[in-house]
């Protein structure tokens, strides 16, 4: 999938969450239901950090850049250590570690910890990456070209230190779900997952699939490119992507923060 996609999924799949939470009788305070959705949308596009021409790779400047390639190297090296004999040979690390379960866990496991150990300043870190994703994935023809960069920056920060305020706010779900003391914001590490398994499960819709299920071997192969049948696979930026899940996703984001406001 394209990044715009893979952004829209993300945030309907935290509204989904959301309506589930009501229905289960841990409703989500509207606050955590904004941020997690943006959260969420921006999570969906991290996972490509081992592509170069990815949004993310692109989003932060040289730092992005940099921990692209390293990323790539990581996920390549992996692979190639990890590999059965049913695996194909490849020359980089695109959809491979950070396209798996492992991956999603580990990193929204990794989010949790700096939300709880680091403070306001974790917090409004974890906040502003994800602002920054989340502008870049769902407003994609107003954030094209290097002289919205600085614009993105600005307003992802300023939306971060707005939000980060009003959830601190008695009530407004800074303890939601985990409510012990000093686990405020623990949360915050699940729409992080989540976003990641839905960019995974997009992927795995198109004509490559998707290693999600990477370490558990499939056979000859410990990298199984997991998807439906080829009949029903698309390829990224095709009609079936723009023309039919983009609005199924829209809708579906639609109900699903209205179940989750109670409103139906």
């Amino acid at each position: 999938m394209m990044g715009p996609a893979h952004s829209l999924s993300g945030a309907a799949a935290w509204l989904g969450v959301g309506a589930a939470a009501a229905a289960a009788g841990h409703t989500m305070p509207w606050p955590v239901l904004l941020a997690g959705a943006l959260i969420c949308a921006g999570a969906a596009l991290a996972p490509d950090l081992d592509h170069k021409a990815a949004t993310i790779s692109r989003a932060f400047g040289p730092v992005s850049r940099a921990l692209c390639e390293i990323v790539d190297k990581l996920s390549y090296a992996v692979y190639k250590g990890t590999r059965k004999p049913g695996d194909p040979r490849r020359s980089g690390g695109h959809r491979t570690l950070t396209h798996t379960w492992l991956w999603a866990v580990l990193i929204g496991a990794g989010s949790s910890v700096v939300a709880i150990t680091g403070g306001r300043w974790g917090v409004l870190a974890l906040l502003f990456v994800h602002m920054v994703l989340a502008i870049e994935g769902l407003l994609w023809r107003a954030t094209r070209g290097s002289s919205a960069d600085v614009l993105v920056w600005l307003l992802a920060a300023t939306s971060a230190w707005i939000i980060a305020g009003i959830l601190d706010q008695p009530g407004n779900g800074s303890d939601w779900l985990f409510t012990d003391p000093g686990q405020e914001y623990l949360w915050l590490g699940l729409p992080i997952v989540l976003g990641a398994l839905v960019h995974d499960i997009g992927d795995a819709l198109t004509v490559s699939g998707c290693p999600i299920l990477w370490p558990i071997p499939v056979g000859r192969k410990r990298w199984y490119p997991i998807g439906p049948p080829k009949a029903m696979r698309f390829r990224a930026g095709s009609w079936v992507e723009l023309k039919v899940l983009m609005p199924a996703f829209m809708v579906l984001g639609g109900v699903g923060c209205a179940a989750a406001l109670n409103y139906i």
